[in-house]
């Protein structure tokens, strides 16, 4: 109830004051840009930009080597061996050869050698070696790098589309306000006007002019209006919140009021060329586009994988059974490794079904997005023209209450009308201008509409949007 008040006093400060009230097209572009700054889902959006140009720079990785360093230390207890018979083997041999010396008066020189036993595994291992790659030739890197360019770009559009829907969620938020506030203070004025005339019934009754159940027609007219008042505020007060909500700020926080621009602004030209004009412009359709091309790169990948592949492979270290650098334990190796997959089971033909697949059907959805572009410009064009139309016959409706509630007033203080005849013609008033309020700030809706429709209309540049 403390909220509501404020709001009211703000809402009558400015309803005395209207000539302070700045350019609408001015605020709203500054709300705009606000909105853009601080809203929640176009923060989120950002960061899926930067995370289809993270997944970019990782596709562009894979065109430079790869340098690593690995070590390894190995125990190992029991395992494989081979015996080498090589006493068994050799020892006759020597034998016969030493009796043969020792016969022609020479000393033995052959030794009797022991069988021998090589473990595969030794008993303790270090490996530690530094590891470049380098690929030579890999078709599918290139496609993989265009295929996560056109995603970055389809998310780059996707976003641009999310801030043009957020300029016209928060230029119809802000008129719904104004139109909102309007209400409230046409409403108020109605109000002023049955309190007097209630105060005039009371007194033509105290004087005995009258009879109470003009008295009592009067207060229910006016306990109906405070009904509307405050239904009115209500709505007043849901349109601030929601608007507040779309800039990310508390919901209570004031609204700077605008003078309505003159809503007799020509015609924004053909249907034809707004079809045109929003076709060439609408971020979804360069999204879908770009998606497309992504799907094509995913063909290209997919096909790609059957090709050989050629890279370039440095190792250099150190083994042994202990750390150590120099002969015997330092080693280098230069490879070219060709890798060909002759089969995988029909996986990679799989995949490019798959891809081709998902091809046509962006072909299908970028055909429905056109036609669905289509059906909303001319719906906003029509909405659009329909308001403009309505606009002067409600001013003339208002124009003509106006009069007639003067008429009456007239009447009413002369005593040569009803009670009845003059609360119709209040009520004409109220709902000739809360109708007149309506159509002028539909008006302003069905622009930004239209204005959204054909993706016509500045957007701030902001480098944080």
């Amino acid at each position: 109830m403390a909220m509501m008040g404020v709001w009211l006093c703000a809402s009558a400060a400015w309803a005395q004051s209207p000539d302070t009230a700045g350019d609408f097209d001015t605020i709203v572009a500054n709300y705009v840009a606000e909105g853009l700054r601080s809203n929640l889902a176009l923060q989120s959006q950002h960061l899926e930009v930067e995370k289809a140009a993270g997944a970019l720079a990782e596709a562009r990785a894979r065109f430079f080597p790869q340098l690593s360093f690995e070590a390894r230390y190995t125990r190992a207890d029991g395992g494989r061996v081979i015996d080498l018979p090589m006493g068994t083997a050799l020892n006759p041999v020597y034998s016969t050869l030493n009796e043969m010396l020792i016969a022609q008066g020479q000393p033995a020189r052959f030794p009797q050698i022991s069988d021998s036993t090589v473990a595969f595994l030794r008993t303790e291992e270090q490996d530690t070696r530094v590891l470049l790659r380098q690929p030579l030739y890999a078709p599918a890197i290139p496609a993989a790098v265009r295929a996560q360019r056109a995603l970055l770009d389809a998310s780059s559009f996707n976003r641009m589309a999310i801030a043009r829907a957020l300029r016209r969620d928060i230029t119809v938020a802000y008129v719904d306000w104004l139109k909102a506030r309007s209400s409230v203070e046409i409403v108020a004025a109605s109000e002023a006007l049955l309190r007097e005339n209630l105060r005039v019934n009371e007194s033509l009754f105290d004087n005995g002019k009258i009879t109470e159940d003009l008295v009592l027609r009067a207060r229910a007219e006016l306990l109906d209006v405070e009904q509307q008042k405050r239904e009115a505020e209500n709505l007043a007060i849901q349109a601030q919140s929601f608007f507040n909500f779309l800039l990310n700020r508390p919901l209570p926080s004031p609204i700077e009021p605008s003078s309505p621009p003159n809503n007799s602004a020509p015609s924004e030209g053909a249907l034809e060329q707004l079809w045109s004009t929003a076709l060439d412009r609408r971020p979804e359709i360069a999204q879908v586009e770009q998606l497309r091309r992504a799907s094509e790169e995913q063909v290209r990948i997919a096909r790609k994988q059957k090709w050989p592949t050629l890279s370039l492979g440095v190792d250099a270290g150190t083994q042994g059974e202990d750390y150590r650098f120099g002969d015997g334990y330092n080693f280098g190796t230069a490879s070219l490794i060709f890798t060909w997959r002759i089969f995988d089971g029909g996986g990679d033909t799989a995949r490019v079904h798959q891809a081709r697949a998902a091809e046509k059907q962006l072909v299908l959805q970028q055909e429905e997005i056109a036609q669905q572009i289509r059906l909303e410009v001319q719906q906003s064009y029509d909405r659009l023209v329909t308001a403009r139309d309505s606009l002067a016959t409600a001013a003339a409706r208002a124009d003509a209450a106006r009069a007639g509630f003067r008429i009456a007033s007239r009447k009413r203080d002369e005593g040569v009308i009803s009670q009845v005849e003059f609360i119709d013609a209040r009520s004409a008033l109220t709902s000739a201008e809360l109708n007149h309020n309506l159509t002028r700030f539909n008006v302003l809706a069905r622009r930004a509409e239209l204005e959204y429709a054909t993706s016509t209309g500045e957007i701030p540049l902001d480098p944080g949007v």
